[in-house]
């Protein structure tokens, strides 16, 4: 993803002020800190560019999924639909807080499916947990409708769709609250970060406080705060809010810049045989960061992954084998590997997670192939890469079919 393509002259200005006022830390010190309030600056950026009411800058994108899942009211015992086909975090998130995860099916869109959703539920089910993976959306009016129809409450984990939109609202902000991470690996990187968002003021609140130890903040001493809940440290520090404040910033453009590159390479590639594209149920909405091609069945992705290997290209995700992304390789998961004793493992799984049955998951993602999008590509790289890409998939396919 771009973040890191895009570090300069702004991320190091906004450093700076917090190196010359030496306040690290995102609360209280206004005397010292020369009214410079990083975090506080991130989060207004980010409100601005996604139009929330709302947003608390953490620690992680897997912080601030956890945080949105308390501040909706998940908690222990508390069945919570996820899906398979996301980064570990999701689950570890709703395992952390007492909740039973309950795996159900993604489709074309490589997002949970309305269908999906539906089959998953139970009389114990109290929300959904939906993963925008990819840079793309899930189809929302099918998902709001079964959300609704069934009184579930939703959160969204947009760890890779940050600026992602369908029908003019933001991944993030549909259900009660979202998740952005703000890791090296995302649109926009502070290093390490995440940013929880809502519409809900209640929501705000309490993620406010659940990630500080309780604090309400109120005043300006620390020591004297009331603790309106329980919670922990899962704080963003000023020195990566400063470079979050910068790269959210550049959200925007490299949004425009990912969808231009990113629809080059479709139409480039879309009448190469073998190929189709995963369902963008809202193209005008694309955060872009990916390029995710479907190839025919899982045999003949799997050999034009090898193709490309052998051809030297790179940049390229197969998440049907990726150890952290998809269920297949989750055996820490499967065959509850707890460092300590989880609430799941107390209750009871809703699931025999090391049997579940998700045949159109395992087919949609075994076709998947994903290439990372570069906002800082030239004409002649896309062009290349293009020519590199149409030639693997065409001799696999030629060895595949015969």
């Amino acid at each position: 993803m771009p973040g890191t393509e895009l570090y300069g002259a702004e991320e190091r200005k906004e450093i700076n002020d917090v190196l010359e006022t030496g306040i690290f830390f995102r609360y209280n010190h206004e005397a010292q800190r020369n009214n410079i309030w990083k975090a506080r600056e991130m989060e207004a950026e980010v409100c601005k560019v996604v139009n929330a009411k709302y947003a608390h800058a953490v620690s992680s994108g897997s912080t601030a999924a956890q945080c949105a899942m308390v501040a909706a009211g998940i908690g222990a015992g508390d069945e919570i639909i996820v899906p398979p086909f996301t980064y570990i975090a999701t689950v570890e998130a709703a395992l952390m807080i007492g909740a039973l995860p309950v795996f159900a099916e993604v489709d074309e869109t490589l997002c949970l499916s309305a269908d999906g959703i539906r089959k998953a539920i139970t009389p114990k089910t109290k929300g959904v947990c939906l993963v925008h993976m990819c840079g793309q959306m899930a189809d929302m009016d099918a998902i709001m409708e079964v959300i609704k129809e069934h009184n579930l409450v939703l959160v969204e984990d947009a760890g890779q769709a940050m600026g992602a939109s369908y029908k003019g609202t933001f991944t993030g902000l549909w259900g009660k609250a979202g998740a952005y991470s703000y890791d090296f690996f995302k649109i926009a990187t502070a290093g390490e970060g995440g940013v929880f968002v809502t519409n809900d003021e209640q929501a705000y609140k309490i993620a406010d406080s659940y990630s500080d130890h309780g604090h309400d903040h109120i005043g300006s001493n620390r020591g004297m705060e009331q603790h309106p809940v329980i919670g922990f440290n899962y704080r963003i520090s000023e020195l990566h809010a400063a470079v979050g404040l910068a790269q959210t910033r550049r959200v925007p453009f490299m949004v425009e810049k990912n969808n231009e590159h990113k629809k080059w390479l479709m139409n480039r590639l879309a009448n190469v045989p073998g190929v189709s594209f995963a369902r963008i149920p809202d193209p005008d909405g694309d955060s872009a960061t990916f390029l995710n091609l479907l190839l025919p069945d899982t045999d003949s992705a799997q050999s034009v992954v090898n193709e490309l290997n052998a051809a030297g290209v790179g940049g390229f995700n197969y998440w049907f084998t990726n150890m952290y992304h998809f269920i297949n390789q989750w055996d820490h998961i499967k065959e509850m590997r707890t460092a300590g004793k989880l609430a799941v493992q107390v209750l009871g799984a809703p699931q025999d997670y090391a049997n579940v049955e998700l045949p159109k998951s395992q087919e949609v993602i075994g076709r998947l192939i994903s290439f990372g999008i570069r906002v800082t590509w030239t004409q002649t790289e896309l062009e290349t890469l293009a020519n590199k890409l149409e030639a693997a998939i065409r001799k696999a396919m030629v060895a595949y079919t015969c």
